[in-house]
């Protein structure tokens, strides 16, 4: 049962959000607060609108915060465990305290974000994400500040997939640029964001908005739609759309378009060093600029920024994140931008390299920047900014401004109106059949063939097949194991052969030793620009003289790097994709995808192989 300050919060909050409809009525205009001692009069005055109303309340909520109040709402971090009340050593060691609740009381954050990766697993099904969802919120409506949490998730689709099966997954961003759609990649972002927001979850780091024009990309690829400027805005204007206008606002998830000025031709991983964009001023404006140019006009409600070196927008060399010309010059003042400025993770080593943990909070404010994520030492960012404040560096006001654009955030999603979901209706709505259909659909039109002898589609149904190629080989669920149960369907008899990412001569011998007893084989590829290895299994599949299909399963580019008859790119391992992969094999869908990107031999672009919009279909 919620308190008593619970209750308060959320009655005050709701007949705020009334309060513009009703004073049309009304010779008076309230101004609202969270509680009665927020201080509210009644005054005569014209009608308010819901934005005026909005920001009364904000500054109601603001005269009654500390600073030290405020400057917790700037904060989103990582929480380990998977209930509020779960105690987890990590959080002790980071946090000295050991739940999830409590480290959200304690330090009074703005938001909460969830992994499900080796460093940070807080996912197992939908059920539990609604149920720990519930617990943060409770935990943090009952206590001060009585502000209701942004819970963020990246669920980008594809490779970036931070709650998979049952909930429904999703093909990645190219696959949909290979789509060429608009309106499927808006139904995609409609359906994740009605199912993370049944989850509790209400602030989505998607889409990407970078353009992928380097094909050596390391950290982005797939990830992004496209290498084209005017594709890649059409499919952010549609994402942000399809997050924040599908339904009700509190059936709706905060869009973030990633990662400003642009990451798309990086040669650098970000997690790993600081990449340097060697771009023209000009260029920029050309290639980059346009998608986020494009989200600023949908209304995203956020914008992630990147940790990468652009001198030409910024000479004095600094990540991005922390540069003023870049963040308030060209975000700001520029594209006009007044929401939400999220950092990527401030424990990316392209943001340490240059600065120490104490200074990068504190940097990225001045910079103009609003939400910090995941700071590698909470307790260390937080008193660096409250004493930035003190010494007069930063001044309230300043942080004021981030304070009410993160309060303007959740007012707009009613994530202060409504935290909590029903959790009894999460299994119903996450992973609907309906759902899952329509993406299956939208994924059928993205499957692109490069090049075929005559084998595709296929006339006969093969007796005996063989899929082999990068999976998990400890995992049963991985990609060789999910494609030939698929094939199977279909009536053939299909082995898989997971081989791994770095097969060894031994795994590639019993592959092609396997290849020679069977009519059909499809390797599936990831990544042959960095793995000689998976080119020699390639290479050795098509000298056994068997009918070879190769399968890019992320990045297109790998048909630059091993010679096949027949090549296919599916942009996305999940089920999802590979069964679009079979439908099209099989010749019970015709292949409709368009190469987003182009494809060069070796990835020399002296070299061109398969131009965009290259793809062969029946």
């Amino acid at each position: 049962m919620p308190t008593r300050a619970l209750r308060w919060s959320l009655t005050a909050v709701v007949a705020a959000c009334t309060c513009a409809a009703a004073v049309v009525m009304s010779p008076l205009v309230v101004a609202p607060g969270s509680a009665p001692e927020d201080g509210a009069r009644t005054k005569p005055g014209p009608p308010l609108s819901q934005d005026a109303v909005m920001h009364a309340w904000i500054d109601a909520r603001l005269r009654r915060m500390p600073l030290e109040q405020r400057v917790g709402q700037l904060f989103v971090v990582s929480v380990w465990g998977k209930s509020a009340a779960e105690a987890h050593p990590t959080n002790r060691e980071r946090y000295g305290v050991d739940t999830p609740a409590e480290v959200v009381r304690r330090y009074q954050v703005g938001g909460v974000i969830y992994f499900n990766n080796s460093g940070t697993d807080n996912v197992d099904s939908p059920a539990q994400l609604a149920a720990f969802s519930n617990g943060l919120q409770r935990a943090v409506l009952n206590s001060a500040p009585n502000l209701p949490l942004v819970i963020a998730i990246d669920q980008e689709g594809g490779n970036v997939t931070r709650v998979p099966a049952p909930a429904t997954e999703y093909p990645s961003a190219m696959a949909l640029g290979a789509g060429r759609s608009a309106a499927d990649a808006r139904t995609l972002a409609s359906v994740n964001g009605n199912e993370l927001r049944a989850m509790g979850i209400n602030q989505n780091f998607a889409p990407v908005a970078d353009v992928n024009s380097n094909p050596r990309n390391p950290v982005i690829g797939a990830r992004a739609f496209s290498a084209r400027p005017d594709l890649t805005s059409d499919m952010v204007t549609a994402e942000v759309r399809g997050y924040q206008s599908s339904g009700k606002p509190t059936d709706t998830v905060s869009a973030s378009a990633k990662h400003f000025p642009g990451h798309g031709d990086a040669a650098t991983d970000s997690h790993t060093g600081l990449p340097a964009i060697t771009r023209t001023a000009e260029e920029w404006r050309a290639v980059d600029l346009p998608p986020f140019r494009a989200a600023v006009e949908a209304g995203v409600d956020s914008i992630m920024t990147a940790h990468i070196q652009f001198p030409s927008l910024d000479p004095s060399g600094v990540p991005a994140t922390v540069s003023r010309p870049i963040i308030t010059g060209l975000l700001r003042q520029e594209l006009g931008f007044t929401g939400v400025v999220v950092t990527d993770s401030l424990a990316m080593q392209g943001v340490r390299e240059m600065f120490g943990d104490a200074e990068i909070p504190v940097l990225a404010l001045e910079a103009g920047v609003d939400q910090l994520l995941m700071p590698p030492d909470l307790a260390l960012a937080q008193e660096s900014v409250l004493g930035a404040v003190r010494s007069g560096r930063l001044t309230e006001s300043r942080i004021n401004e981030s304070v009410r654009r993160i309060l303007a955030l959740k007012w707009k999603r009613g994530i202060l109106t409504q935290p909590l979901v029903d959790e009894r209706t999460v299994g119903r709505l996450v992973g609907a059949p309906e759902h899952k259909a329509a993406v299956q659909r939208l994924t059928d039109r993205t499957t692109t063939v490069l090049a075929t002898d005559g084998t595709l589609p296929l006339r006969t149904t093969p007796g005996r097949v063989l899929v082999t190629g990068v999976g998990d080989t400890g995992n049963p669920d991985n990609s060789p194991n999910t494609l030939a149960a698929a094939i199977a369907v279909r009536g053939s008899t299909a082995s898989a052969l997971p081989t791994g990412t770095r097969p060894s001569v031994a795994t590639i011998g019993r592959a092609v030793a396997a290849a020679k007893g069977v009519d059909l084989v499809v390797v599936l590829t990831n990544n042959l620009a960095g793995n000689v290895e998976q080119r020699s299994l390639v290479a050795g599949l098509v000298d056994a003289g068997v009918p070879v299909v190769a399968v890019a399963t992320q990045v297109p580019y790998d048909a630059g790097f091993a010679s096949a008859p027949n090549w296919v790119a599916t942009y996305s391992w999940r089920a999802v994709s590979l069964e679009s992969l079979t439908r099209v094999l099989f010749g019970e869908a015709s292949p409709r995808g368009k190469l987003p990107v182009d494809v060069y031999l070796g990835n020399d672009p002296a070299l061109p192989l398969y131009p965009c919009d290259h793809g062969l279909t029946w």
